[in-house]
């Protein structure tokens, strides 16, 4: 049955996310009376239960409940592409995931904060004083962290995923082989084989989950029920590793995240031990857009198949002093990285969550408000990432490769009362207030007039490029904090490319592998890399 034809049908019979199949039968008596011209209830049931059969018969039950019939109740709207970059507060953050999903995260099924809950999927309203969630969230990953705390553990990943005894074969499986590795031990100092197969099995099958989306296929199905099944042991896992950092008995516990976290988290009202579990595994979706930015670098840099004016750019950038800002705000290695992510886009939109208009509004009620109904449907908006960073309202060049343009436009320490008011606002969006970190550091989380989130180290300000026409990242108090550590990753990859003269291209196999990278992203592993003479 086409995807259209059974929303119809279940919508009469009030099929929904949440619904249970008892619910179903229980909405369709109250709320199906046919009527001349009226929806038959005979009909709806029968459509549905024609529906029911094309899942295959080894799919559980309770997963056909929460997970296939959730996600043909949902709707996902592209909205428009922001001219400020900003995302208004209609559109929240607050259980912003498709009810499909929600089984990987809970194993009720359904969302449970008070088992601990990410900054990503958190109203504004619920993340304290002036997104107090996000900036201690934020305190582990400035740019002033990176060279002491994390660069050695990303620099030995990278050491072993371009050993040269890998060279000539496939890539990207052999990349998410290696991937736990540097995941767990910036998050809590671990790595190699004291991860237990189950902690990998989890993130493989989370990765595979988003990378595919569709929950009738059985590659979907069989990986969502591997994450259901080890969650338990791996919350149980991150656990004890939290409890170590906090007894002092993991080594150099102040090169995790985590470490950063419990110092800065205060009370623990607005980011509880709970919730630094949490964000060590729902890390999984915001980390997984490594692997689609890596292909994506490699695809463009390839000799035979890649793009000739990036390499070129590429060239032209380490051939001169390219970790030196000269007084700018970024260096030009930095520039070259922003424009990658601004023309890759590894993740192509921010989702939000919003609400049928219940009260009366210039065209009335929603018909869900008016007629009473009261399954629960999913509806949420995309604001769209890579069109807003390719729209000519922004530049007068977007399909040009111009790592150059960045220089021209705001950074987050720029946007303040004053420019607000240049642009034709009355007073700037969001308040401008500071939080001093706890661990020991002379560094502030401040925002923007706009409310993005950046570090002030020793009153130098780390900021970020404060713009809509840079949208991989996201919008204002919403942006990605993971922003700039991502940056400074790919900065080394790309270093030890230059460096160590690796080249990439594109292997002539007629059935390459298809290997899940990322959200939305599954390719043909033909990519491998070389070192030239």
């Amino acid at each position: 049955m086409e995807r259209r034809e059974f929303l119809k049908s279940a919508a009469a019979v009030g099929l929904a996310a949440g619904t249970s199949g008892a619910g179903v039968a229980a909405a369709a008596v109250a709320e199906a009376q046919p009527g001349p011209g009226g929806v038959n209830l005979a009909d709806a049931q029968a459509a549905l239960a024609q529906f029911r059969k094309t899942i295959p018969a080894n799919f559980d039950r309770i997963y056909v409940e929460n997970v296939i019939v959730p996600f043909f109740m949902t709707s996902l709207y592209e909205g428009e592409r922001p001219i400020l970059p900003m995302i208004d507060l209609n559109f929240t953050k607050e259980m912003a995931l498709p009810y499909h999903l929600w089984g990987m995260l809970y194993e009720d099924w359904k969302p449970a904060p008070n088992e601990g809950v990410t900054v990503f999927l958190q109203g504004l309203e619920k993340r304290g004083e002036n997104n107090l969630r996000k900036r201690i969230y934020f305190s582990a990953v400035t740019p002033d962290l990176y060279a002491p705390m994390y660069q050695a553990k990303v620099a030995s990943f990278l050491d072993q995923l371009l050993d040269p005894k890998f060279a000539g074969k496939p890539f990207m499986r052999h990349y998410l082989d290696y991937y736990w590795d540097v995941y767990w031990n910036l998050h809590l100092g671990v790595k190699g084989a004291d991860i237990p197969k189950e902690v990998i099995q989890v993130g493989e099958g989370f990765n595979t989950v988003l990378a595919y989306r569709n929950p009738t296929l059985p590659v979907f199905y069989e990986n969502y029920m591997a994450v259901r099944k080890n969650l338990p042991f791996l919350k149980q896992w991150v656990d004890k590793h939290v409890e170590d950092i906090v007894a002092g008995h993991t080594p150099n516990a102040e090169k995790t995240m985590v470490w950063y976290w419990l110092k800065n988290a205060g009370t623990g009202e607005h980011f509880s031990k709970k919730d630094i579990i949490f964000e060590c595994f729902h890390n999984f979706v915001a980390f997984s857009q490594w692997g689609n930015s890596i292909f994506g670098i490699m695809s463009r840099l390839s000799e035979n198949t890649g793009d000739a004016e990036i390499r070129a750019a590429f060239q032209k950038t380490m051939s001169g002093d390219y970790d030196n800002a000269n007084g700018a705000a970024y260096t030009p290695l930095e520039l070259f990285v922003m424009e990658l992510f601004r023309v890759i886009s590894p993740n192509g939109g921010s989702l939000s969550s919003f609400d049928d208009a219940h009260e009366q509004t210039f065209f009335g009620e929603s018909p869900h408000t008016q007629l009473g109904l009261t399954f629960a449907r999913g509806n949420y908006i995309s604001t769209p990432h890579t069109s807003t960073s390719f729209s000519p309202v922004h530049w007068t060049n977007p399909k040009q490769f111009d790592p150059q343009r960045y220089l021209s436009v705001p950074t987050s320490a720029e946007i303040d009362a004053e420019r607000t008011k240049k642009i034709g606002l009355a007073k700037c969006p969001f308040d401008k207030t500071t939080l001093e970190v706890q661990d020991g550091r002379k560094v502030g989380l401040t925002n923007s007039g706009f409310g993005t989130v950046f570090g002030v180290s020793d009153g130098k300000p780390m900021p970020v490029c404060d713009y809509a026409g840079f949208a991989p990242f996201g919008f204002s108090y919403r942006r990605c904090p993971g922003e700039q550590l991502t940056i400074q990753v790919f900065e080394d990859f790309l270093r030890k490319v230059w460096h160590d003269k690796i080249v990439f291209r594109q292997l002539d196999m007629p059935n390459p592998g298809r290997v899940p990278v990322g959200p939305s992203a599954v390719v043909d592993d033909n990519l491998a890399f070389s070192r030239s003479s």
